[in-house]
């Protein structure tokens, strides 16, 4: 299914025995526009409230309800690693969750760009470890709140141009496919999108997104209409971005 993202704030997360909490934010890998993580509200019944849940935990959702169910268990959830989700998450911090949780690693030797899963094996362990240290030296992370980038400035070309409003995910597999870009001001506002493809750079210390188009280029781009068909279902209708179903 194609969702915006901002249509997922505030589902809901459960686990087997209960729910989780509501998802706050996602957590996407700047190098491949691949969303890795929930970071999750936990509210009251969790004192750390703030928890990371891996995409590869989701069951089926329940996108009527607004309801991501997930293969964890409450006590998992209450016994994970303490991570400060306000900060970019370094791999060291990543290989604590996954030697609490049943995941498949993502990266390192043997992965793909997009991040096929392999098992976690001793051996593995090592590799990674060493992996870690490396970009631990470099300072490199690669994780980022969706939060922190929405409103980045969009640099084109010939000058800057608008800013990031949202963005839109296949959630299939969980990837940002588009970008729907604001421009103009309050008072003549229109929304656009454009392909992940047009980014060259996320510069996190200026908050801006370089992108290989010219201000005349994005002028022309296809205009960005949440309510548009573009989730067909079983009954021969579609749902839009938001997953309402479009008359």
């Amino acid at each position: 299914m194609i969702r915006s993202l901002k249509s997922m704030s505030l589902f809901s997360l459960g686990a087997t025995d209960g729910e989780i909490g509501k998802v706050k934010e996602l957590y996407l890998d700047d190098e491949s526009w691949v969303i890795r993580y929930w970071v999750v509200d936990t509210g009251d019944w969790l004192p750390k409230n703030k928890v990371l849940i891996a995409i590869q935990s989701l069951l089926k959702p329940d996108w009527e309800n607004g309801v991501l169910e997930t293969d964890l268990t409450l006590d998992q959830i209450r016994s994970s690693p303490d991570i400060d989700t306000d900060k970019p998450v370094s791999r060291q911090e990543e290989m604590k969750l996954y030697n609490h949780f049943p995941w498949r690693i993502y990266w390192g030797p043997g992965v793909g760009s997009k991040g096929s899963f392999i098992p976690l094996t001793e051996s593995v362990k090592a590799a990674l470890a060493e992996d870690a240290q490396n970009r631990s030296n470099s300072n490199d992370p690669h994780l980022r709140s969706s939060d922190k980038l929405i409103g980045y400035d969009i640099q084109t070309t010939d000058g800057q141009f608008g800013h990031l409003a949202d963005l839109i995910i296949e959630t299939d597999t969980w990837e940002v496919t588009s970008l729907v870009i604001e421009t103009g001001s309050w008072l003549s506002s229109k929304k656009i999108l454009l392909p992940v493809s047009a980014v060259n750079e996320i510069n996190w210390s200026a908050s801006n997104l370089s992108i290989s188009l010219c201000m005349e280029d994005i002028k022309n781009s296809e205009t960005y209409n949440p309510e548009a068909p573009v989730n067909p279902i079983e009954d021969g209708s579609f749902l839009d971005y938001y997953g309402q179903s479009v008359s």
